[in-house]
């Protein structure tokens, strides 16, 4: 006897699939943080990535954000443009290589790097609330393994 094909149960669930879970626990977890540069600052995410590389990093160049952020290099430019009109960054010439452009944040982008980071140490605080410290440790060992970072 054949078994009929829309009685077998497909092995496979979506639901738990670790590409979908992580992706999901990303954007949940992103949202409430989010909401605070949006309202506070009128940025997008890309905006607040690179607000952060120039404000963790100091100087540096589109393309040295694009490596360690893994940007693409067009979303950075909108975001550097962005960040420019607001005056949260500048723009200088490198010395040896004129082509390069240098970024650094103006005492605004440093300020709001400041308010944002202190938003972002407590919600951090907040999300590793959910777990023990030791499934905390676990789950940031775990997720920079698969981003690699370890």
């Amino acid at each position: 006897m054949t078994q009929d094909v829309s009685d077998k149960k497909d092995e496979f669930d979506p639901q738990d699939f670790l590409p979908y879970l992580l992706n999901r626990a990303a954007e949940e977890s992103s949202l409430e943080f989010q909401q605070v540069y949006k309202d506070r600052y009128g940025m997008l995410r890309t905006e607040w990535r690179v607000l952060f590389h120039l404000g963790n990093y100091g100087e540096m160049t589109a393309k040295e954000i694009g490596v360690r952020a893994r940007i693409h290099k067009t979303k950075i430019s909108r975001s550097v443009s962005k960040l420019e009109e607001r005056r949260f960054l500048v723009r200088s010439r490198d010395d040896v290589d004129r082509r390069v452009e240098r970024l650094a944040l103006t005492s605004a982008g440093q300020a709001a790097y400041r308010d944002l980071r202190k938003v972002a140490q407590a919600y951090d605080a907040k999300l590793a609330g959910l777990f023990s410290e030791e499934e905390t440790d676990l789950l940031r060992k775990m997720l920079r393994r698969l981003a690699h970072m370890d």
